[in-house]
């Protein structure tokens, strides 16, 4: 636990969430291991729901290492923290990299946070998961530990601007038992996603939601996009990106 990096950032993540009146709930911590490796797989609904995950294995005495996507090393403070927290920067055009580092490190005791949706749900629901959490904790030979993060896209989201106030904005963080991985990838990512969807839901089941609100599911009465609308505005996004032009731009 040395590290004095990762205990700077430590500190000032606490200090963040006293700043902003943020009010983070936890449960079921107690199944994040207290040695060995494990993947960490959290849900992606915010640019900040890292920190509330990263609180919730401190909580623990441990420590988790992000993966994150390699275009960070180009901000020099943030590519500074990456060399000093062994997080570890993935190239989504050649990955295997980055999936090698990861699980060097899993088989070295280390925890890693995964997020199996890949990139933010605008939904707010479950996208489609990749099979890198899977996969990773078959080699490594350790277990998936599913994490909900729920609330943190009040804070910080696409297509939002940030509201990193004093809001006091209620978060709560659910950790479900650890699921072992299977030899079939298919099977592992199946659990894996059944046992996100039953803590999202009982997250969501508590949790004080504004009927019309932007934050809130369609499915709960909320002003979010619903699954399909949100896959059709991703697919003209990938479709802009190709073309070279902005994802409003018109041709």
């Amino acid at each position: 636990m040395a590290e004095p990096t990762f205990r700077i950032l430590e500190i000032l993540a606490q200090l963040m969430v006293l700043a902003t009146g943020t009010r983070i709930t936890y449960s079921g911590e107690e199944n994040i291991p207290d040695r060995g490796g494990a993947v960490v797989a959290i849900n992606h609904t915010s640019y900040v729901d890292f920190l509330p995950a990263a609180l919730a294995v401190h909580r623990r005495r441990r420590r988790l290492r992000f993966m994150i996507k390699a275009e960070m090393q180009d901000v020099k403070v943030v590519n500074f923290l990456i060399k000093r927290t062994r997080t570890i920067p993935v190239d989504r055009h050649a990955g295997a990299g980055a999936y090698a580092v990861a699980v060097q490190q899993l088989r070295e005791g280390e925890l890693v946070g995964v997020y199996p949706e890949a990139t933010i749900s605008r939904s707010f629901e479950l996208k489609e998961f990749k099979t890198g959490a899977a996969r990773m904790a078959g080699e490594a030979g350790v277990p998936i530990v599913p994490v909900i993060v729920w609330g943190a896209q009040r804070i910080w989201t696409k297509d939002r601007p940030r509201q990193l106030g004093r809001n006091h904005v209620p978060v709560d963080v659910r950790v479900g038992a650890p699921l072992r991985a299977d030899a079939d990838v298919a099977e592992t990512g199946a659990a894996l996603r059944a046992a996100m969807t039953r803590l999202l839901h009982q997250a969501q089941e508590r949790y004080p939601h504004e009927p019309g609100a932007h934050w809130v599911p369609h499915r709960l009465g909320g002003g979010a996009p619903t699954p399909a609308e949100a896959a059709r505005i991703e697919a003209a996004e990938a479709a802009a990106r190709a073309e070279g032009r902005s994802p409003g731009q018109r041709r």
